[in-house]
């Protein structure tokens, strides 16, 4: 493994709305950060604040890039595990909003 890959400092979280219904956080990469891995319980949605390359780690150890465009929005189910890593040379955020599942 090299040393970039041993040395990520992390993303930074800040939860902005935590209620019955959803959970909103906005997420700040400085360039090489990472979530560090996750699974997602809920479905989400993600809307970034600014442009960024992220590289994606997914089980089994395959990768791939993602190019994020502010204001540009995507939508995941629940279940999906990775680790999100700032895989370009400048900061980028994005706001994730999770749709929590309550009885209907």
């Amino acid at each position: 493994m090299s040393e970039a890959l041993r040395c990520r400092v992390p993303a930074v979280s800040t939860v902005q709305v935590d209620d019955e219904t959803s959970r909103v956080t906005r997420w700040d990469f400085p360039p090489g950060a990472e979530t560090g891995w996750h699974r997602h319980g809920w479905a989400y949605l993600v809307v970034p604040v600014t442009d960024g390359t992220m590289t994606l780690e997914e089980p089994g150890g395959a990768t791939r890039e993602a190019t994020i465009r502010a204001g540009v929005s995507y939508a995941r189910p629940p279940g999906v595990e990775h680790n999100v890593v700032n895989g370009g040379t400048e900061p980028f955020s994005f706001v994730e909003i999770e749709f929590k599942a309550h009885p209907g």
